[in-house]
C-alpha cells in the first residue's frame, strides 16, 4: 500500500496489550482517522487485519498468543494491502529496532508513547508530512485547477492527473522520471498499466484544449503559456502545477 486511497479517512488498528489505553481512546475520538479495531490477542490481531484491511497497524512487540513479529510474518501475504507498521514497545532493546526495521516497520516507538506524537509519525509516513485536513485542502486545490481548466472530474485521466501531481509536490524529483517511475508508481495505485496511464492523461489534456479553455490556464498562472495550438506535455502540465502547490503552499 503507497499511500492512503484518496479521499478516505485512514483506517487505523491497534494491537497493543495495555486495556486502559491513551493510545486507543485518542484514535477512537480522532476526525481525521476511522478507528476499525483493537485487540491484545496476537492471533486475532492477524485475523482482523486480514478482514479489515487497515491502511495503518500499531503493533506492540510483547502480545497474547503471538508476539508482533510473528504477526507481522503472518499478514505479509497481503502484499499490496500491507498496513503501514508502526511498533510501539516497552522493549528498547537496539536488536528489537533493527528487526522491526528490517521486517518493513515505518517506525518504532518506545513506550510511553504520546498519542499526538505517534499520529504526527503516522502522518510523516501516509501524507508525506501533512495532515488529514492539509492533504484534503491539497486535493481540492488540484481539482479547482482541473475544473478551471476544463479537465472533467468523470474521466480516468483525471484522477491520474491528480495523483501525479500530488506526487510531484511530495518529490519533485520525480518529474524527471516519467516513464520509469511516475506513471508506474501511479499504475500501481490504479491497479492498471504504464501505458493506460499516459493515454488517460495524454486524453483528459486533449479534452481540455477542445473545449477551448485555454485562457484558463494563462489567468490561473498569470502567464501567456499556452495558445490555442499549443498543449503541453503530460509533464510539463504536471510539473506547473505542481510548482503551483509548492509556491502557494
Amino acid at each position: 500500500m503507497e499511500n492512503v486511497k484518496e479521499n478516505k479517512l485512514p483506517r487505523i488498528y491497534i494491537a497493543d496489550n495495555t486495556e486502559d489505553n491513551a493510545v486507543i481512546d485518542y484514535f477512537k475520538n480522532n476526525e481525521n482517522y476511522e478507528f476499525v479495531g483493537a485487540s491484545f490477542d496476537g492471533l486475532k490481531v492477524v485475523e482482523d487485519v486480514k478482514n479489515l484491511q487497515p491502511d495503518v497497524l500499531v503493533l506492540e512487540v510483547m502480545l497474547a498468543g503471538l508476539d508482533g513479529f510473528a504477526v507481522l510474518d503472518k499478514i505479509k501475504d497481503l502484499k499490496e494491502k500491507m498496513p503501514k507498521i508502526f511498533f510501539i514497545s516497552n522493549l528498547s532493546h537496539s536488536g528489537f529496532v533493527t528487526k522491526a526495521v528490517q521486517s518493513g516497520a515505518s517506525y518504532f516507538m518506545v513506550k510511553p508513547v504520546s498519542p499526538e506524537n505517534l499520529e504526527s509519525r503516522i502522518n510523516e509516513v501516509i501524507f508525506n508530512g501533512r495532515s488529514q485536513a492539509e492533504n484534503k485542502q491539497l486535493d481540492e486545490k488540484i481539482s479547482n485547477i482541473f475544473i478551471s481548466i476544463g479537465i472533467p472530474a468523470h474521466i480516468k485521466g483525471y484522477q491520474f492527473l491528480r495523483e501525479a501531481v500530488k506526487l510531484a509536490v511530495e518529490e519533485p524529483e520525480i518529474i524527471g522520471s516519467i516513464t520509469k517511475k511516475l506513471y508506474p508508481t501511479i499504475a500501481e495505485r490504479f491497479e492498471t498499466s504504464s501505458s493506460k496511464v499516459e493515454r488517460g492523461m495524454r486524453h483528459a489534456i486533449e479534452v481540455a484544449w477542445n473545449r477551448g479553455k485555454i485562457e484558463n490556464i494563462n489567468n490561473i498562472f498569470g502567464l501567456k503559456i499556452y495558445n490555442r495550438n499549443e498543449k503541453p506535455t503530460n509533464g510539463e502540465l504536471i510539473a506547473l502545477i505542481a510548482d503551483k502547490m509548492i509556491m502557494d503552499g
